[in-house]
């Protein structure tokens, strides 16, 4: 208790330092943004709860790791994650996913659930269980006399979490099949009745949705470190956001992730790092109830 009310006591008298874990969450949860939209993408257009979208990233940060290990800049490592995962999301859904798109709830959740204990596996077979990461020799930025500290790992994963976001947007908006895409999302239905190919749809929305998690992982690797067993935190932050920010939402999935940046770098330093992933879990916890409590007014209005 001490040591909280310390913590505490440091944010009030230090207001500086107040700014600089706000500069920190929202810079990092760019990233998080990025990975929930790819599930948000699959979640609303297939109705497919992916519990391997973490997993998915860990998959993307261990290619630039990789990359890094053997002399090439992990920055590389964004635009061939994005590649690799890609064709792995393809195999994936043809492999096992299209089978269960049109499942039910519990039998697409224990897909993806084996889905992700394979590579988590295979990360752990090839990989090894020591966490890692990729040292991208870029410095910091000093503010205010030094006491606000940005890394510029941090700062150029989020101005490219942003890019990608923003080209994915574009993409969704001016291309076919952004449209095929928005089109299947809303009525499955009446998208293959207007000559729509929803198989074709699907499986470049999950291969899209790999490809944007790999990236999110190539960054993630820069800026802090990854192990096979930590994609469940990913898939959880990823859940928490587009729960709390709704289906289709866009501007939700930014506003939700950039908000859970900030309240993990705030709960993290006043509760202790220890507390920092039963801060998310009680954030998914915290969400799913409010959510249930809304859902109960919707149906008491109907009847």
């Amino acid at each position: 208790m001490s040591q909280l009310l310390g913590n505490i006591s440091v944010l009030i008298e230090a207001p500086v330092f107040n700014l600089a874990l706000l500069i920190d969450g929202l810079l990092i949860g760019g990233v998080f943004a990025l990975a929930a939209y790819g599930l948000a993408l699959v979640w609303g257009v297939m109705n497919v709860k992916n519990l391997a979208q973490g997993d998915f990233v860990m998959v993307g940060g261990y290619i630039a790791w990789f990359m890094a290990q053997n002399g090439i800049h992990p920055l590389f490592g964004v635009p061939v994650a994005f590649v690799v995962l890609w064709g792995l999301g393809w195999v994936i859904y043809r492999t096992v996913i299209y089978r269960v798109v049109d499942q039910d709830l519990f039998t697409s959740l224990l897909a993806t659930f084996g889905i992700a204990i394979v590579l988590q596996q295979l990360l752990n077979i090839f990989f090894g269980s020591d966490t890692q990461t990729a040292d991208a020799g870029f410095d910091s930025i000093f503010l205010f006399d030094g006491m606000v500290t940005i890394p510029q790992a941090k700062l150029i994963g989020f101005l490219l979490a942003a890019l990608l976001a923003a080209s994915v947007i574009w993409f969704m908006k001016s291309s076919r099949m952004g449209q095929a895409i928005r089109a299947t999302a809303q009525d499955p239905r009446a998208a293959r009745v207007m000559g729509i190919d929803t198989d074709k749809v699907y499986s470049f929305t999950f291969s899209l949705n790999a490809a944007i998690c790999g990236a999110a992982g190539s960054l993630i690797v820069m800026i802090w470190v990854i192990q096979p067993f930590f994609g469940i935190t990913y898939s959880i932050r990823s859940f928490v956001i587009v729960t709390a920010a709704g289906f289709g939402n866009l501007p939700g999935v930014i506003a939700a992730g950039l908000g859970m940046g900030v309240v993990e770098q705030f709960g993290g330093f006043v509760l202790g790092a220890e507390f920092q992933q039963a801060i998310v879990v009680g954030l998914l916890v915290l969400v799913l109830i409010v959510r249930q409590i809304q859902q109960a007014r919707v149906r008491q209005v109907v009847r």
